[in-house]
């Protein structure tokens, strides 16, 4: 039953490795793998040596620390003021409503954001009708541009993580809550005392596992929703590849890139399932 799923891993995730020898050529493909010339490692001298590339890992690391940050507060926080609510149905509803837009791809929701966010958009005609302002590019102002990636991306994905958190609450002990009743706590000395503490080593297992995708900010996000008056601020490692192998046709130094990339994120996983397993005793194997 697994062969399969073998063969599919096989064939679509370590047979296209064989392209990483492009990393280390100066690759043609009219000359192909074998035919291209072996330059070493200056396709990976190359990254530090061009401003676009050093701004793509910086534009990453910002945007990426920004999303785990907010990703990890807003849920729990979410999650605790959601378990408070007593009537069922409406806690039902608003569960619904918060995970909802989790199913929804980045090219319909950045087709929303365009129609809400242009400047002839929904947002902007209040702004220019009501209160008389001029109009704000959101996805074109390099300023805006990244505040706008991380609240849209929390939108559309904080109710994922509510969800566990929320798990994690309703599997903590009731007698807990009673001891603490008893001993005269507030329903808030309650939260701060009891659920907090309840919650801290899923906390810790999804905040230190969030370190391997530190290098990962989104693609389908950022290349649906920046433009080239953004690259500045919204240019990200894999938009960046994309531009420069796909479209430029420089494949050795894209896919150095991505090498370069998916190294320092395997690195980080590792680390981070060392620090999940130090803290939180959380391990896979």
């Amino acid at each position: 039953m697994c062969l399969p799923a073998l063969v599919f891993v096989l064939t679509f995730a370590y047979g296209p490795m064989v392209g990483l020898i492009m990393a280390f050529q100066d690759y043609k493909p009219w000359l192909g793998l074998t035919g291209s010339s072996w330059i070493g490692l200056e396709n990976f001298r190359r990254i530090f040596q061009y401003e676009e590339a050093s701004q793509a890992i910086y534009n990453t690391l910002i945007i990426a620390v920004s999303k785990i940050s907010v990703g990890i507060v807003v849920p729990i926080v979410t999650a605790i003021l959601l378990s408070e609510i007593r009537s069922m149905g409406l806690k039902k509803s608003i569960q619904t409503l918060v995970y909802l837009p989790h199913f929804l791809s980045w090219v319909t929701v950045a087709g929303m954001m365009i129609d809400i966010l242009g400047l002839e958009g929904g947002i902007n005609h209040i702004l220019t009708s009501v209160f008389g302002s001029e109009p704000i590019y959101f996805l074109g102002d390099p300023s805006l541009f990244r505040p706008t990636v991380v609240l849209s991306d929390l939108w559309k994905n904080f109710g994922f993580g509510m969800i566990v958190y929320l798990a994690t609450i309703a599997g903590i002990d009731p007698s807990y809550y009673e001891a603490a009743e008893i001993d005269g706590a507030t329903r808030r000395q309650q939260i701060w005392h009891v659920t907090l503490p309840s919650m801290l080593p899923m906390i810790i297992v999804i905040a230190t596992l969030s370190l391997g995708g530190i290098l990962d900010a989104g693609f389908d996000q950022i290349f649906n929703l920046y433009n080239p008056l953004v690259y500045s601020t919204g240019d990200i490692i894999d938009t960046y590849v994309y531009r420069s192998s796909l479209l430029n046709g420089q494949y050795g130094f894209g896919t150095a890139v991505g090498l370069f990339k998916s190294v320092i994120s395997l690195i980080l996983i590792v680390l981070s399932y060392r620090f999940a397993y130090k803290f939180a005793n959380y391990r896979i194997f």
